[in-house]
This record gives structure tokens, sequence and C-alpha cells, in this order.
């Protein structure tokens, strides 16, 4: 298993709108996507890919921030981490852009792999 990178920063916005206007117009950040309709907004973070994905708490009422990268099989590396004990929060999971899976650091910190294996 080797991290790639990151993929995506996730927040929870208890009111979507409120926390779309701080992050667009008072931070300046750029709209990456805006699927509002479904619960989660992305803003773009300089030239970078990963993002910071707010996600309504009112359709996503367990969200917890979290932060997931990218890797080559989620599907290789869940199977790596957990014969290493790592206790995943669900199986892999299939997401529009390919496998995702999440589970706690020994904190409680909410982290997650993702790939583009569609």
């Amino acid at each position: 298993m080797k991290i790639e990178d990151y993929d995506n920063f996730f927040l929870g916005a208890t009111d979507l709108e409120k926390s779309k206007f701080f992050y667009r117009d008072t931070l300046g950040l750029d709209l990456k996507f805006d699927f509002s309709n479904m619960g989660m907004t992305a803003f773009k973070v300089g030239e970078n890919e990963p993002a910071i994905i707010l996600k309504d708490l009112t359709k996503f009422p367990t969200a917890k921030p979290a932060i997931w990268f990218k890797v080559a099989s989620v599907q290789a590396t869940y199977e790596e981490l957990n014969n290493k004990g790592v206790e995943f929060l669900t199986a892999p999971y299939k997401i529009s852009t390919g496998w995702a899976v999440e589970f706690k650091d020994p904190a409680g910190n909410v982290l997650g792999f993702t790939d583009y294996d569609m």
C-alpha cells in the first residue's frame, strides 16, 4: 500500500448556504463543484486537485471532519490494513469516481481512502 496524495478534506456544514458564502466570499476560494441538491459543495485551494468538500449535516447528520487519501486500490489497501488491525467504519463502497472506505485513527479522527478505479 502506498498513499499517493491527498484526495479531499471533508467538513460538516450546519447551514450549507452560509458556509458556501463564507468559503467563497469571505475566504475567496473558487467553487470546484456545487451539488447542493445532494448535500455537497466543493472549493478549490489554489491549483491543487484536492478540495474542501462541505457536507450538509441535514443530509449527512453523522458526517465528521475527514481527510481522504488517494491510493491505487481501495480494496487492496483495505485488505492490507484490515490484516494489520485497522477497524474500518464500512467495507469499501462505490462512489461516482471509483471506490472509497473510511476508518478512524487512534485518536478518533476520520480518515479515508479513495481510488479512481471505475
